[in-house]
């Protein structure tokens, strides 16, 4: 049982000068030694096999999760308890990582278990409620890195954890904190666990758009208010709606200094949007009459990289004359008659991708690629011009408001471990 707040010079109380923060008149500061019993553990020689075949759960500070622990990584028998400085703690025992890169991470154990020495292991005392303990942990991780000691791979001791500072309600108020610690985060969590579905199925949605705009279900009704009909779509080769042939690109020399002139990297066609950024400086003067030269509405297909890479595209949106495209990518330059952004889209779908991966030839060890030829073979279904507009006009309608909602998804997950922590600092705090 803590001492009442009056008997402040007994040893237990935080000098009112080394208090971190105002709490409550009927909260006390005191130090995590005094509200639990401290203990690390060890690693048992692993020059002993058998040691590493037992029963009992073995935990690293890499599987510590800020939750509860139900199941490690690895199991160690008795004898390696019996022969090592490992030790069987109970369930609700609070764990902090004291070394390196996960210094300050938190678990509390839902099993017996065991642990290397990198964790400090704390076994609640009367005066505190174990979760109040585990959370009031978790919102200390930052100040627990602060006094990490060491060069990159910081280090805490068990000293350390002991010596820090803990404010202790009453625990009926601990109890209360808790609760409302869990109601919160349990919203949050489920909030949490919505805009990350939302991430998660944005490109099983958009691959899902692009298959019904292309096999005509996104304009049905278009087509009926415009007495068109699907067998006006016409079963084309890429070849046939090219200007030319595709061209490779072109591989300018190492950067010396720094031009006027640019090539765009790979990046472009990988992440399937053209950004400006995208480019290289080059040291090369490129012929203002050169094929190299990107104009808007050029597609650029990557011919050659890593095979879930090969034949990601994107279409060219920059200045004319800004840009060339290197020997990695292959130019396809579309007739007047048919909408670029169209042969764009065409060329994001499932199985136009699937397409080029089945005929890429090489291995990991020799890059896979895919030659003019296959390229040139790449079947397309073409529904009318003024269609392909409409198509073009829906598709990117819908991908702008997917784009919008992934965009607020992501911002919502940022947030969230934010949010958490604020809930952390102000229940600490008596707020």
């Amino acid at each position: 049982m803590m001492p009442k707040k009056k008997e402040a010079s007994a040893s237990p109380f935080v000098p009112e000068d080394e208090q971190p923060y105002p709490i409550p008149e009927n909260w006390c500061w005191t130090r995590m030694n005094y509200i639990a019993q401290w203990g690390s553990g060890g690693t048992p020689s692993r020059k002993i096999p058998l040691y590493y075949q037992g029963t009992i759960p073995w935990m690293k500070t890499g599987e510590l999760n800020d939750d509860y622990i139900f199941e490690t990584e690895e199991h160690i028998s008795d004898d390696a308890i019996a022969h090592s400085s490992a030790k069987l703690f109970p369930i609700n025992t609070i764990v902090i990582a004291m070394y390196g890169a996960t210094i300050g991470k938190v678990g509390i154990l839902g099993i017996e278990a065991t642990t290397n020495q990198a964790c400090a292991c704390g076994v609640a005392s009367s005066a505190v409620y174990f979760k109040y303990l585990f959370y009031y942990a978790c919102s200390e991780k930052d100040n627990f890195v602060k006094k990490g000691k060491g060069g990159a791979q910081p280090n805490i001791s068990q000293e350390i954890i002991k010596a820090h500072e803990i404010p202790i309600p009453p625990l009926a108020e601990q109890q209360r904190i808790v609760d409302r610690i869990e109601s919160l985060f349990a919203k949050l969590d489920e909030a949490k666990e919505k805009a990350q579905a939302v991430v998660d199925g944005f490109e099983l949605r958009k691959s899902a758009i692009l298959h019904k705009a292309f096999t005509g279900e996104l304009t049905e009704r278009w087509r009926k208010e415009h007495g068109v009909g699907l067998d006006s779509w016409a079963k084309v080769e890429l070849i046939d709606i090219l200007t030319e042939k595709p061209r490779n690109g072109y591989s300018p020399k190492p950067v010396n200094y720094i031009t006027a002139y640019k090539s765009m990297t790979l990046s472009a066609t990988t992440s399937g949007v053209f950004k400006d950024e995208y480019f290289k400086y080059i040291d090369e003067t490129i012929p203002e009459d050169s094929y190299l030269w990107l104009k808007p509405g050029d597609i650029l297909i990557q011919r050659a990289n890593s095979l879930d890479k090969v034949g990601t595209s994107a279409i060219y949106t920059g200045r004319e004359h800004g840009f060339i495209y290197p020997d990695l990518m292959m130019k396809l330059q579309v007739v007047k008659t048919v909408s670029p952004q169209f042969v764009a889209y065409s060329l994001k779908k499932d199985d136009t991708l699937a397409y080029f991966r089945a005929n890429a030839t090489g291995t990991a060890g020799n890059m896979p690629k895919i030659n003019q030829k296959i390229v040139s073979s790449t079947p397309i279904n073409l529904p009318t011009f003024d269609e392909q507009i409409e198509i073009v006009r829906i598709l990117e309608s819908l991908f702008a408001k997917m784009q919008q909602a992934k965009e607020a998804a992501e911002a919502v997950l940022a947030q969230i471990d934010t949010m958490k922590k604020a809930i952390l600092a102000r229940a600490f705090r008596g707020e």
